[in-house]
């Protein structure tokens, strides 16, 4: 189910959570050590295979260094506040959350609205990674706050191509906001 590039994955849904660290190269200077700044990316996605191309994808590009997989609204909440099985997760807030729209328990619109009422996570960036091209669903992720909305390619190299390009973005060009996790 997940790429070769990490044999020692846990199965996806058991325990609904994924820390994948990449062991990416430092990307200022290409080199694993000192100056290595951690950057960490929140994928919000309850379709495995959508994990799976997702990982593949910031693997091949080394685009963070860790990559946190929670399969929903409610895993992804506490995963940000440092609840239940997420207490002692390490400092920092990811550089983006890439955000389905669609998913059990929370759906990414009211994730979006928890998000952006807490004071702590108002600035994060966040994007809408969604199949819908509903024109609705657009509209109320950018009345929610969303930083972007990506429609999600139906091709395996169109998908991967568009989640590198969305990670190269936040993780190499944005500046993050104030307080969140800093760039050398």
């Amino acid at each position: 189910m997940f790429p070769s590039f990490c044999p020692s994955v846990p199965a996806y849904f058991a325990p609904n959570y994924l820390l994948f660290t990449l062991h990416a190269c430092c990307l200022a200077c290409g080199s694993i050590g000192d100056c290595m700044t951690l950057k960490k990316i929140l994928l919000v996605e309850d379709d495995p295979l959508g994990v799976e191309l997702a990982l593949a994808a910031l693997e091949e590009s080394r685009l963070a260094d860790q990559v946190a997989v929670v399969k929903d609204g409610v895993e992804a909440m506490n995963y940000l506040a440092r609840k239940g099985v997420y207490a002692s997760r390490g400092d920092g807030e990811p550089v983006v959350v890439l955000l389905d729209l669609k998913m059990p328990r929370m759906d990414g619109l009211q994730l979006l609205e928890r998000v952006r009422s807490d004071e702590r996570f108002r600035t994060l960036p966040v994007v809408m990674l969604s199949s819908s091209r509903e024109e609705t669903d657009k509209k109320r992720s950018y009345e929610l706050g969303a930083n972007a909305y990506v429609v999600k390619p139906v091709d395996f190299d169109e998908f991967k191509s568009t989640v590198r390009r969305i990670g190269r973005f936040w993780a190499e060009v944005n500046e993050p906001p104030p307080g969140m996790c800093r760039r050398n």
